[in-house]
């Protein structure tokens, strides 16, 4: 049997070998879909939007907690609350979408490749994808970038095709409507047009094309993307046009304006130094590939290659275009990383790596398994700011147990493949990390990153059958995992408002109670008088009810409240 996959593995078979690779990395990313729920911060973001699109029937504008949510355009939320209208569960719909698209990026990848090259260079830029950790991690994560990267990378592949392996009006202006699929993913979709520059550039040098061709085939693409754009752009300004709401108009402002240019212009949140990514978040998050880029018998052989300098070329625009934004996250860099492992696969699979590099991989590996004995150690002889670090009331002994194990595991393949070639003997370590992480991981993880469920049940079972429930300065994790409706008071308005709000609101009816937590911005209410019903990421929430209220309370200029559509048991499974 093991000879007959590893015949199928090292086989020149297009299908062959692209089976057994989805296969491997099917196992790898899907695996935990259904063991975990939406975790902090982005995650139950995106989950919430998706359920009460199902749940209200709102599919166009995405709500949070019955109000718009004007950050992100629709189409990762929808593609969630597909899968979520399907199976009525949250935790077994929410990280499908990622998981799809994690696929598609690599068989884009390994498609690409054979038609550059070969099947086995094809293979080794699948398999150096899949080593890459920030590809993995997102393509098992419940955040937009992951998507994103998906209809870049198909793009890409439509590009990559028309220049350079056989020109193809078809592919060409496919890349250009994903670009706008990108785009109405999030704004920075359009990154494909980067590789125009060098593309054609070299065309135009050699010949191959004219100016005036370069400009009419990028005004066919430019009509190609609009189309995909419009299919979302006009029925959004339509709708808000004809509603006159002003809330509708600020949704479209925030989401043309402040969500994009001035986001990238101007960010207020994230704000990191222009070296962020080339020194933070490169060398870890792309190891190994980013010991790639040190490699002198890579630039030497390859520094010529049309194909892959001007995937080079497009690697470092995007990551360019990102540092000049004072804003800056780690996940922004993420749709270079397929056409990166695309880059070195063909180095890979006819050079040598330097020693070097392969002595620094060996070292990495032996440095971390040394560092998941300490953790376990440290575990079991309770190290407070160790235990600190994993969250409220971690499963101590749990947690020690799953790194003692890892760490016995990857000694156990450091000494059994310590005469392996070291790509091979990492790749095994990451994948059986992998997929520990997600199964015994995510149990242990999930009550830990997950608290504001106790909270809620907590308060759903103190207010009773009868009881009426609204929140203030809140996160969507407790919209998310409310067994019952909230009211709440505009997720954008100061917290002083939304607490001036309630003071009101709770006056208007009986049995109504809100979820609050004694702060700076605390008003109108009195917290010790309020019910402590527990923490959740290191803050502590009180149940206020109609004795809880201060007496004398100045009113809210303008009135704003929201309800929250329920679907029974859409985070209890």
């Amino acid at each position: 049997m093991f000879k007959s996959l590893s015949e199928r593995f090292y086989s020149d078979d297009y299908y062959r070998v692209l089976s057994l690779l989805l296969l491997f990395a099917f196992i790898v990313i899907a695996m935990g879909i259904g063991l975990r729920g939406p975790w902090p911060a982005d995650e139950p973001r995106f989950a919430e939007a998706a359920k009460e699109m199902v749940v209200s029937g709102n599919w166009f504008f995405p709500l949070r907690g019955g109000e718009l949510y004007p950050d992100k355009p629709p189409i990762f939320m929808w593609a969630i609350a597909v899968f979520y209208s399907l199976t009525n569960s949250i935790y077994w719909s929410f990280l499908i979408p990622n998981a799809i698209a994690g696929l598609i990026t690599l068989v884009c990848v390994y498609d690409i490749a054979t038609k550059l090259w070969s099947v086995k260079v094809a293979r080794n830029a699948f398999l150096l994808l899949m080593l890459i950790p920030q590809f993995v991690l997102q393509a098992k994560t419940a955040q937009i970038d992951a998507m994103v990267t998906c209809w870049i990378t198909i793009a890409m592949y439509g590009f990559v095709r028309h220049y350079f392996v056989k020109e193809s009006w078809f592919w060409y202006g496919l890349s250009w409507a994903f670009m706008g699929l990108g785009i109405i993913t999030k704004g920075v979709g359009f990154l494909p047009i980067l590789f125009l520059i060098p593309a054609l550039t070299y065309r135009i040098r050699s010949g191959e094309t004219s100016v005036k061709r370069a400009i009419i085939e990028i005004v066919f693409g430019l009509v190609c993307m609009l189309l995909v754009l419009s299919a979302w752009f006009f029925p959004m300004l339509h709708w808000v046009d004809v509603s006159g709401n002003p809330d509708y108009i600020a949704y479209r402002d925030n989401i043309l304006f402040k969500q994009t240019a001035k986001r990238y212009a101007d960010s207020w949140t994230h704000l990191k130094p222009w070296y962020h990514f080339i020194l933070q978040v490169i060398p870890g998050f792309w190891f190994p590939s980013s010991l790639f880029l040190l490699s002198r018998s890579f630039w030497k052989n390859y520094h010529q290659d049309r194909v892959i300098r001007s995937l080079l070329i497009w690697v470092a625009l995007v990551v360019f275009f990102f540092s000049l934004s004072p804003g800056k996250r780690g996940v922004y860099i993420l749709p270079a990383v397929p056409m990166l492992a695309l880059c070195f696969s063909h180095w890979l699979t006819h050079q040598t790596m330097e020693r070097w590099i392969s002595v620094v991989i060996k070292w990495a590996t032996w440095v971390l398994n040394l560092a998941l004995f300490v953790i376990a150690i440290l575990l079991f002889t309770h190290n407070k700011g160790l235990i600190k670090h994993l969250g409220e009331e971690p499963d101590v002994m749990g947690f020690a147990i799953f790194f003692a194990v890892t760490a016995l595991i990857w000694l156990a393949i450091n000494i059994k493949m310590h005469r392996s070639q070291i790509l091979c003997k990492f790749g095994v370590l990451m994948s059986i990390t992998w997929v520990l992480y997600s199964s015994w991981g995510y149990v242990l993880l999930d009550p830990i990153r997950t608290p504001a469920k106790d909270v809620m049940n907590e308060a759903a079972k103190a207010i009773g059958p009868h009881g009426h429930l609204s929140i203030v300065d809140y996160r969507e994790q407790f919209l998310l995992y409310s067994p019952v409706e909230l009211t709440q008071f505009s997720y954008l308005s100061a917290i002083e408002d939304q607490y001036r709000n309630a003071w009101l609101w709770i006056q208007q009816g009986e049995n109504r109670f809100v979820i609050g937590r004694d702060n700076d911005n605390l008003v109108c209410f009195n917290a010790e008088k309020a019910k402590f019903i527990g923490k959740a990421h290191r803050r502590g929430w009180y149940l206020f009810d109609i004795n809880s209220i201060l007496p004398n309370c100045e009113p809210p200029t303008k009135v704003k409240q929201y309800v929250t559509p329920f679907a029974k048991h859409a985070v209890t499974d």
